[in-house]
């Protein structure tokens, strides 16, 4: 017997596979309060002491960890994604409020026209410095910046917001007068990792970086005094309770540039930023955290955000691919807008749809359905178009409506290669989710973007490895999904 309505079974299946792994809803109606953090060890730290600090004062709050540079956490802020992170004055300054030297009251003034407030300094300044290998130092006499315009030729790793910040590079090097000829972007970590086995000369560090220390590195003196002061502060929403804006005053004045460098250690040797929060309470060992209560988050958050993607993609998707099937200069442009959209990086594209939806799950829904689309446009497309000209005439005789047509013989008849297209989008979709951890999205990128900048294999691999098994997962299920969307006529062809 022909199936009669294979979209409608298709749909039917995908929402009830939603509704049985994400039996919670995707946004909480519970308000927290929501702290982000960029995406380095300091930040983490610092986000994990505050998330800690406001649930022992009991308030309600999550940690959105890793979300990404300054511009991004600034736009979250502003929309209200979260509602306090840590950031430093320096870079407020420099960056955010492009003004040089503003006191924390004058920071405290101008960010209240944002509808923001702004903690005094937690008590240290994690200044930018220029990093060597002490040896290499030695061996070349540099002891200070200027001392690099007699060594051009060194090979230089700088973080890709440094190359471009206004306190960065390249007003750096006009003001020194430097010529460095092998200057890249590299990310922090892996610069670590380079300089240590000498396949980098000179890198940024932050002044608070226990790594200096512990790599035997040199921080080369500002002799011309260009970088400002980095005092760490918290920025926070000025509509979140009172209650919360005191308790983050609370952490004021309460970690030197040793504690920091501390705690910064912990985090890196016990590859836990809320080992480090305890460490900051003064506990030793930290409260117990169920591995299978994390993995299960993870996974219905990663699950919540494909299975909504793919839905509102098969929805509009299979549609678009029954008009391309038609031949016209609409038609092909659909097709090529679809096929621009998948060339375009992932980050590039999360990065494109910041500013337009914000910092949210729902940029992490929109890309990832931006990226399921063309396989089940130009499937639909070209199953639809694969039907022979003998059998559009039977149906044409058979005297069937148009809608008819295509509902009862058409689409049956194109259902492989259909589901083809939408298997294939569902396991690009799978893999490209990894990414929305990087705007506080979650999902199962979270523990891959935290052990990477942690150095922690272990906790990579609680990301990676149930990403690949949902992939697996997925063809599992599209292989029921054939015995109920496919008439039973070709099943026995597949």
């Amino acid at each position: 017997m022909v199936n009669k309505n294979i979209l409608l079974r298709l749909v039917v299946f995908l929402t009830t596979s939603f509704l049985i792994f994400n039996s919670q809803t995707v946004i909480s109606k519970d308000k927290k309060i929501v702290v982000g953090s960029k995406t380095f060890v300091e930040s983490y730290v610092l986000g994990e002491i505050a998330k800690e600090q406001l649930e022992r004062g009991g308030v309600s709050t999550q940690h959105k960890k890793g979300m990404g540079g300054t511009l991004i956490m600034w736009q979250a802020i502003i929309n209200g994604s979260i509602d306090a992170y840590p950031e430093y004055t320096g870079t407020i300054n420099e960056i955010i409020l492009r003004q040089k030297d503003l006191s924390i009251e004058e920071i405290r003034s101008k960010l209240s026209e944002f509808g923001l407030g702004v903690t005094d300094d937690i008590g240290f300044d994690n200044t930018y410095a220029f990093a060597m290998r002490e040896e290499l130092a030695d061996k070349l006499s540099i002891t200070k910046i200027s001392d690099l315009k007699k060594h051009p030729d060194l090979k230089v790793a700088f973080t890709h917001e440094f190359l471009k910040r206004t306190d960065g590079w390249e007003p750096l090097s006009r003001r020194y007068n430097l010529n460095l000829k092998n200057v890249k972007g590299l990310e922090h970590n892996l610069a670590y990792k380079a300089i240590s086995t000498g396949k980098i000369d000179l890198m940024d560090a932050f002044s608070t970086d226990f790594k200096i220390e512990s790599l035997n590195l040199r921080t080369l003196e500002d002799d011309l005094k260009f970088f400002p002061e980095y005092k760490a502060v918290y920025i926070y929403r000025k509509d979140i309770s009172p209650k919360a804006i005191n308790l983050l005053k609370e952490l004021e004045k309460t970690i030197d540039s040793e504690k920091m460098i501390e705690l910064n250690a912990v985090a890196d040797n016990t590859k836990s930023y809320t080992q480090a929060a305890a460490k900051y309470f003064g506990e030793s060992e930290v409260k117990s955290n169920d591995l299978l209560i994390n993995e299960f988050k993870w996974i219905r958050e990663h699950l919540s955000m494909v299975f909504i993607s793919m839905l509102i993609a098969i929805l509009l998707g299979i549609p678009l691919g029954v008009f391309c099937s038609k031949p016209g200069l609409l038609s092909e442009l659909i097709l090529g807008i679809t096929g621009i959209i998948q060339t375009i990086p992932s980050l590039a594209l999360l990065a494109m749809l910041v500013p337009v939806l914000g910092i949210s799950l729902k940029t992490a829904i929109a890309a990832l359905f931006f990226y399921s689309l063309l396989p089940i446009v130009k499937n639909t497309s070209s199953g639809l178009k694969g039907i022979s000209q003998g059998l559009r005439d039977s149906a044409e005789v058979l005297g069937l409506s148009k809608w008819s047509q295509l509902t009862k013989i058409y689409i049956p008849l194109s259902s492989r290669t259909i589901l083809a297209g939408i298997r294939t989008s569902a396991i690009i979709n799978i893999g490209t989710a990894t990414l929305a951890a990087l705007i506080g999205a979650g999902g199962l990128g979270e523990p891959i973007v935290s052990g990477l900048y942690l150095n922690d294999n272990n906790l990579i691999l609680q990301g990676a490895i149930p990403a690949a098994l949902l992939a697996i997962v997925a063809q599992w299920l599209f292989n029921i999904a054939e015995q109920f969307l496919i008439p039973r006529g070709l099943k026995s062809k597949i």
